[in-house]
């Protein structure tokens, strides 16, 4: 995997072609049923390569065009999990949803994502990434009548994302990362198993390892959140030791427009970054100059080598249009610090 200096990325989900599903809309229904919707996810996950492409990213993304949901679409595939038996469970301590149960031992037939990325890499010739759902933030969307017990679930679904994290390997993707917004709220877990059950799942890989943690989609129950957490928001102070110590290769946090002191960023000296400069919760477009003010704050606290400019989070609930704009911002930006840097 050949990268330039300050390879620019966007963290997971881009907007859906309106002729797929509802645009600007999480959870957002089919609009395609049967061998048409297989046409069509296969056909917005080309799309959506070509548009990072024209934007100049470096680092392609499937932009989640072939799944509804970046964790439940997942979920779907495992057996074990009764989609018919709901409960109501809290997510992430901040809004209540209907989830699937845990009703028997979990498993995965095969893969579920090889296939898709297999066509990726077929589409485009630069490197490319595929974000999975994390071992914990899983758990936090089901209800467990099963196995009673948060640490041993998630060490199975744990062995499980080894399993499809070593297809999506043998597909030909570069950067495997595992998305655990989870990680900013149940910090005992995290420290106690939730480290060691998301280095479980990247046992064995050869691909490098990315683990993604935000303050969420700018939905209302997230940007509500948000306003309860001060002026200084320090959550990344309780993760970044263990993950600075653990053996993911790249820590991707939330930064541009949000409360997280950037000199929190040292503690994961040693580590590559996927340091967020494009605010996902607005469609304002940031500036060229935004983006690079946001990068050479960062660069205070990392090696330039190590810096990969990115999003706060994914961009599914934006329209098409903004989505475009923001990444061709993120790519101009990270060319004036290049510059700079150079």
């Amino acid at each position: 995997m050949t990268l330039p200096l300050l390879p620019t990325s966007t963290v997971g989900s881009l907007p859906k072609p309106s002729w797929l599903s509802e645009p600007e809309k999480l959870w957002s229904p089919w609009r395609l049923e049967g061998d048409e919707l297989r046409e069509g996810t296969l056909d917005a996950l080309t799309l959506a390569a070509e548009e990072q492409r024209r934007a100049g990213l470096d680092i392609i993304s499937d932009g989640e065009q072939t799944r509804q949901h970046f964790v439940t679409t997942f979920i779907e595939y495992l057996n074990g999990v009764d989609f018919e038996r709901r409960e109501t469970v809290r997510i992430r301590n901040r809004y209540d949803a209907s989830v699937p149960t845990v009703a028997g031992a979990v498993s995965l037939d095969g893969s579920v994502f090889a296939d898709d990325a297999a066509h990726l890499r077929a589409v485009t010739d630069r490197p490319i990434k595929w974000a999975l759902p994390g071992p914990m933030t899983m758990i936090d969307t089901l209800y467990d009548a099963h196995y009673g017990s948060r640490e041993k679930l998630a060490w199975e679904f744990a062995g499980i994302l080894n399993q499809e994290a070593l297809a999506l390997e043998a597909a030909g993707v570069d950067i495997i990362q595992f998305d655990e917004p989870a990680f900013n709220v149940f910090f005992d877990d995290v420290r106690d198993w939730g480290v060691a059950a998301l280095e479980r799942a990247t046992e064995g890989l050869k691909a490098q390892t990315a683990v993604h943690i935000c303050y969420g989609y700018g939905i209302k129950a997230n940007n509500d959140w948000k306003l309860t957490l001060g002026s200084e928001w320090r959550q990344y102070e309780q993760t970044f030791p263990l993950l600075q110590a653990s053996s993911l290769d790249i820590v991707s946090l939330e930064r541009h427009n949000s409360n997280v002191p950037v000199e929190l960023l040292g503690l994961l000296r040693g580590k590559r970054l996927m340091v967020g400069a494009i605010d996902v919760a607005t469609d304002r477009i940031e500036t060229p100059e935004e983006v690079a003010s946001t990068l050479r704050g960062a660069l205070a606290h990392v090696d330039a080598d190590k810096l990969i400019p990115s999003t706060n989070c994914g961009m599914a609930p934006l329209s098409r249009g903004v989505a475009a704009a923001k990444m061709r911002a993120l790519v101009a930006g990270a060319e004036i610090v290049r510059g700079e840097v150079a």
